[in-house]
């Protein structure tokens, strides 16, 4: 059924607009010009330089020149006349001349330490040996060697001469090295999955940060018609929405996948609820894994994943932390009560 007024608008069809705009005077131009502006005064698809009008009336006057202009602006500084100051600078200095204070010297009187008559001759006539078992009795390890304090107590607990020292060392750091770069040929996988290479069972892309999203719909496109790849993961791969929604179209169709991983990407509330949308038309997949993206889902797309995986009983491993106590509840219910399902199948499978 054609609409009546599009029967109107068939005669402009083969219309040129750039002759019809060529025949116009400046005056029309002008005109046409405010008319398109009281349509659409604030049009988004122009960028913000053509939406102002150029109210300039001054001709042009060239090409930009530095020197001229700084010339000039020197010019107009030199001219323009200083502004007098109410308080006419003088050069006098009021107030008082800072002084900083001196802080009092520290002095020490050393005192005199007046011991019994017995204890001085005692200490005046004791051997080096003698003082140095006092002074370890003591805890005054400062008047000691180490060797001479490993001699007195080390016999008795166990410390020696070589573990012994009087200084204190931390312990060393153990360099801890970065994880090798993910060595999978990205274009190579791609291609052999796109052959349906039967050899090609796991792809992993974890920590590859240079693939361009392109490449990685197609890696989804190419999953739609693969029947041998079971595991999938492109964790830290920065994966968007979009990509997201690739994948999401992928699990309507692919048969075999069993396990997806999408952690630690940039992919939104938006995308997630894609992906969960499409796995309750799924019934293969096992394991998704979606957690530790740039931001926070939210509340109603966790409740949106407990009803999903409420509603389907494949999903074994659902690797997401919930920020809810409600569906984080509701989802370990469901993930128990998948799991034993599967424990019920196979234990009758055993006794048939």
């Amino acid at each position: 059924m054609t609409l009546p007024f599009l029967k109107d608008l068939d005669k402009y069809k083969d219309l040129d607009e750039d002759e019809l705009l060529g025949k116009l005077s400046e005056e029309e131009l002008k005109q046409l010009e405010t008319v398109l502006d009281d349509l659409d005064p604030e049009n988004a698809l122009l960028p913000a330089g053509f939406r102002q009008k150029d109210q300039t009336t001054k001709k042009d006057s060239g090409p930009f020149d530095r020197e001229r202009l700084l010339a000039y602006l020197e010019k107009q500084a030199l001219e323009h006349q200083d502004r007098e100051d109410f308080v006419p600078f003088t050069g006098e200095k009021k107030g008082k001349v800072f002084i900083p204070k001196q802080k009092p010297v520290q002095s020490y009187i050393e005192e005199k330490v007046s011991l019994d008559p017995e204890l001085e001759e005692a200490l005046k006539s004791a051997t080096n040996t003698e003082l140095s078992d006092l002074a370890a009795i003591l805890g005054m390890h400062d008047l000691i060697t180490p060797t001479q304090f490993c001699d007195l107590v080390g016999s008795s607990n166990g410390i020696s001469n070589e573990s012994f020292t009087d200084i204190v060392k931390g312990e060393r750091i153990i360099p801890v090295l970065d994880d090798p770069p993910n060595p999978t040929n990205v274009e190579e996988s791609l291609q052999r999955i796109k052959d349906n290479d039967s050899r090609l069972v796991e792809v992993n892309l974890n920590n590859i940060k240079n693939i361009p999203i392109p490449t990685l719909k197609e890696f989804a496109k190419a999953l739609e018609t693969n029947t041998h790849v079971k595991n999938f993961s492109l964790a830290a791969t920065r994966s968007n929405d979009p990509v997201a929604v690739a994948f999401a179209d992928m699990l309507r169709v692919n048969k075999k996948l069993k396990s997806l991983n999408v952690e630690s990407n940039f992919i939104t509330g938006a995308g997630i609820l894609t992906l969960i949308d499409a796995l309750k038309e799924n019934e293969t997949l096992a394991e998704i894994k979606i957690d530790n993206q740039r931001q926070q889902l939210g509340t109603a797309v966790e409740m949106e994943i407990a009803k999903m995986l409420e509603e389907n009983t494949n999903i074994l491993k659902f690797g997401y932390h919930f920020t809810q106590q409600g569906p984080r509840t509701r989802a370990a219910a469901a993930i128990t009560k998948n799991n034993d399902l599967v424990r019920k199948r196979r234990v009758e499978g055993d006794y048939q």
